[in-house]
């Protein structure tokens, strides 16, 4: 391969800037003059994404928005696409130049690298074998597979034929899982056999063999052989055997040509209540999203283009979380994505913060992302990447998940710069909800500790106080005013829209600052997605995350509703009743204290306090285990029986009581007596 000129080259928001300038005779003077334009004039900025990256239909499309509501945006009317279409296209220009698509490691060491070429001949054998099982455009096909090669192949054998993608994490429990597939009724399964997470194999067999058992709709199963070689699951495929086949039909395989609307994949957004929101992206929307916000203000370049040859994309992430998909949206671009299965702090018995570096180093990693906690938790174990070899590659750190405090960021900029390496901070902002990022960066903006540089283009962002007016320099509520390509088609079994309206478009009444550019608009271009972040903006257009608005649990970049939290505890016999908060907020650390009521007599007991973080980990994963268990009375609630999660998270915070809560309206006031004085102590000691 050859040498990957260093950097800094061309950012790529410059060569779009440059790009705009020469086709469309528009210049711009500063950023923000053109983040206006991309917030204002909707149709001639979107048109040009679609442009730039010189995407491709059969058919002609009317307008790039055609019908400006929220929700329900119409985009591309007449426009056929296919992801798949976007990522094959690189295919022999990147093959040509000696460039891998996809290298990825495990915990055993265990490397691959797969061509371009073998992913495209890949992904074609599984199609067609997925054809040949009666899949159709709009199936589910459901997967249960960890950050492996054959996920993503699996994923773009999916997307090529038009069927609809989901997948879950293998360190989910069977519980949560099922919660979430049961409502999409899935056609195929693709599962694991196990993982080798933290130094130990994981066995999952059982819990294919209960998600089968609690699938009705299943028609297929296909076994992804991932820790043993000779793993068997009885009525199954062997996915090695499909992948392994090559025939004339494979070579001639063309992804299918697909409304601009298809659904794409189905991802899973946790609220408070009810069950895990099925949420449904389409290819068209996702596909320029990803190309203009994860491209441009993510400054990810083209492999084999010359301004950013030998571009080296790896993004850690669980395969339950939106930020794999992100990661594998790196073939969009014709860059290879370099991804690693296992546990980023080595062995749980013998933590190494410095195996994910390790990995980087090895495979000449140039843009490396995480959660924002790998960071943290790097710093706490004063891990000294200097003693690493290979990272002087690394240009770029990207964070995201929960907000990264300066204290780490200062860390990681210090490590580099006796490494050698002016890094360039990516940290964004945005949600499994839409596959994208409102808050983000620009290579050509100053970087600030604790600050994210911009709003990302197309994305009209604002912060509202709670009289739903745009503040600045002040602390609101995140608001995006105009649409986004990808915000959701709708939620999967969703009558009426309701939980989808219920979950970002009801806070604010409609044509409340719909005006693309500012002011409001008729009522009938609909609400403001309202994302549930508190956000400030700054005179000179940075943002800083202040965590989430609401009561969902944001822990270590993984969101989860608190209601699955519930489900397990209460499933005790022992547990009358349960609350729990996070408290991550500013940069602080996760704390996740979880409140229980227990049946008379019991006592919170070191074996009471396994069995309930047992539950947990069994029924959704260890991530959410909480980091103190309290026996509490009562759970404070509302007259209407619901669980005041947001008004003790405040009262956590610092918040006054009589700013949290109308005790007029509870249905326990004298509850929250307990809480006040937890509130006390726990701010006297932090």
């Amino acid at each position: 391969m050859r040498k990957m000129q260093q950097p800094p080259f061309i950012p790529q928001i410059r060569l779009y800037q440059n790009w705009l300038k020469e086709h469309r005779g528009l210049h711009f003077e500063s950023y923000d003059a053109l983040w206006r334009w991309s917030v204002t004039d909707l149709n001639a900025f979107w048109q040009s994404i679609w442009d730039y990256f010189e995407l491709q239909s059969p058919t002609p499309h009317s307008a790039a928005l055609v019908h400006n509501t929220m929700p329900n945006a119409q985009w591309f009317t007449g426009a056929q696409t296919n992801y798949v279409h976007q990522v094959f296209r690189h295919c022999d220009a990147a093959h040509a130049a000696g460039l891998a698509a996809i290298i990825s490691e495990n915990e055993k060491g265990q490397t691959q690298q797969l061509s371009w070429p073998e992913l495209k001949r890949q992904t074609a054998a599984l199609a067609l074998h997925l054809q040949a099982q009666g899949v159709q455009p709009g199936d589910r096909v459901a997967a249960y597979l960890p950050n492996i090669t054959q996920a993503a192949i699996a994923m773009l054998a999916c997307m090529s034929i038009g069927a609809v993608w989901s997948m879950c994490a293998p360190d989910m429990g069977t519980h949560a899982v099922l919660d979430r597939f049961q409502q999409i009724e899935p056609k195929v399964l693709i599962a694991c056999d196990g993982v080798t997470y933290g130094g130990k194999d994981h066995d999952r067999l059982q819990v294919v063999q209960a998600l089968r058992d609690g699938l009705p709709t299943l028609a297929h199963v296909i076994l992804c052989r991932n820790l043993h070689a000779d793993a068997t699951l009885p009525s199954s495929v062997n996915l090695d055997t499909i992948l392994a086949q090559s025939s004339d039909q494979m070579d001639s395989f063309e992804p299918l040509w697909l409304p601009f609307d298809h659904p794409l994949w189905i991802v899973y957004s946790s609220g408070t209540t009810g069950l895990p929101k099925p949420i449904v992206h389409g290819h068209g929307g996702t596909l320029v999203i990803a190309l203009a916000l994860k491209i441009l203000h993510n400054d990810i370049g083209c492999s084999y283009h010359p301004n950013s040859f030998g571009e080296r994309y790896h993004w850690y992430s669980s395969t339950g979380w939106v930020m794999w998909n992100a990661q594998i949206a790196g073939l969009l671009n014709g860059t290879t994505c370099v991804i690693y299965d296992g546990n980023p702090g080595g062995n749980k018995d013998k933590p190494d913060w410095s195996t994910l570096w390790r990995f980087a180093g090895k495979h000449g990693v140039t843009f490396f992302g995480a959660g924002a906690a790998f960071f943290a938790n790097c710093q706490k174990a004063s891990v000294d990447l200097q003693a690493i070899p290979g990272l002087k590659s690394v240009r770029a750190l990207g964070t995201t998940g929960s907000p990264l405090s300066e204290e780490a960021q200062r860390w990681g900029t210090e490590q580099f710069k006796q490494i050698g390496n002016d890094v360039w901070w990516c940290n964004i902002s945005g949600g499994t909800d839409f596959a994208g990022a409102f808050i983000g960066g620009n290579r050509e903006l100053p970087t600030r500790l604790g600050e994210m540089q911009c709003r990302m283009l197309g994305c009209a962002v604002e912060a509202w106080s709670e009289e739903g007016k745009p503040v600045i320099g002040e602390v609101g509520e995140l608001v995006c005013t105009q649409p986004l390509p990808s915000m959701p088609l709708y939620f999967w079994n969703d009558k009426n829209n309701a939980r989808y309206l219920a979950s970002y478009f009801e806070m604010y009444p409609a044509g409340l600052g719909r005006k693309p550019g500012g002011g409001d608009g008729s009522a009938d271009l609909g609400g403001v997605w309202r994302h549930g972040d508190w956000i400030k903006i700054t005179a000179e257009g940075a943002c800083v995350i202040y965590g989430r608005s609401d009561a969902t649990i944001n822990r270590h970049g993984l969101r989860m509703g608190t209601s699955e939290i519930y489900s397990a505890v209460e499933a005790l016999p022992e547990v009358l009743d349960s609350m729990v908060v996070d408290l991550e907020y500013l940069g602080r650390e996760s704390y996740m204290p979880l409140f229980v009521s227990l049946r008379e007599g019991l006592v919170l007991d070191s074996a009471m306090k396994d069995k309930l973080n047992n539950a947990i980990k069994t029924a959704l994963s260890p991530r959410f285990v909480p980091n103190e268990i309290f026996q509490v009375d009562e759970i404070p609630r509302t007259l209407t029986g619901k669980k005041q999660e947001l008004p003790v998270k405040k009262l956590l915070l610092g918040q006054p009581l009589e700013k949290v809560v109308n005790k007029d309206a509870m249905a326990n006031p004298a509850s929250l007596d307990w809480y006040v004085e937890f509130a006390k102590q726990r701010l006297q000691t932090s």
